[in-house]
């Protein structure tokens, strides 16, 4: 009799294609149809808009990749600008005054921002400090004692009495 190993995996191998072909299908038609565009111009500010602007419902995809309903509706109302001629900064302003300026990928430098685009410079600066003063603590620190013969059986002695063991 042959083994039916080889049949087991083809019939697993069917079902977890079977199962998973839907699912692809299903995440194509999430994003919407596909739009057209009169002029490549249109089409390049659409482009970097949907990748610059992020998802507030999501908070860490762009609207380009998020499936959410109010991604769709943000990448409508970007392709409805461009196509009425609104230039990028006109549709990147429209946004920030709807969904605030968490919108932007690359928030400008103002008052309510200045920590988020200092933070890199400032932890790099912590850090530089905790390795100064490790390394200063160090040099401080008295040489490791080094130990004559009679010494170290002088210390083996008073630990085998008191039952600690061997020095390393």
């Amino acid at each position: 009799m042959k083994p039916r190993i080889p049949l087991i995996r083809r019939a697993l191998s069917l079902w977890l294609l079977a199962a998973w072909l839907p699912a692809g299908s299903v995440m194509g038609l999430a994003i919407g149809e596909p739009l057209t565009f009169t002029r490549e111009a249109h089409q390049r500010q659409y482009d970097i808009l949907v990748r610059e602007l992020r998802c507030t419902v999501c908070q860490s995809e762009a609207i380009h990749e998020s499936n959410a309903e109010l991604a769709a509706d943000m990448r409508r109302r970007v392709y409805e600008m461009t196509l009425a001629g609104h230039d990028a900064g006109a549709i990147i302003e429209f946004m920030v005054q709807r969904y605030g300026d968490y919108v932007r990928y690359r928030p400008p430098l103002q008052a309510n921002t200045w920590l988020l685009w200092a933070s890199p410079f400032l932890l790099a600066l912590f850090g530089a400090l905790a390795w100064w003063r490790s390394v200063a603590v160090r040099r401080r620190m008295p040489p490791a004692p080094v130990f004559t013969g009679q010494e170290r059986a002088l210390l083996e002695r008073l630990r085998r009495e008191s039952g600690g063991g061997r020095l390393p």
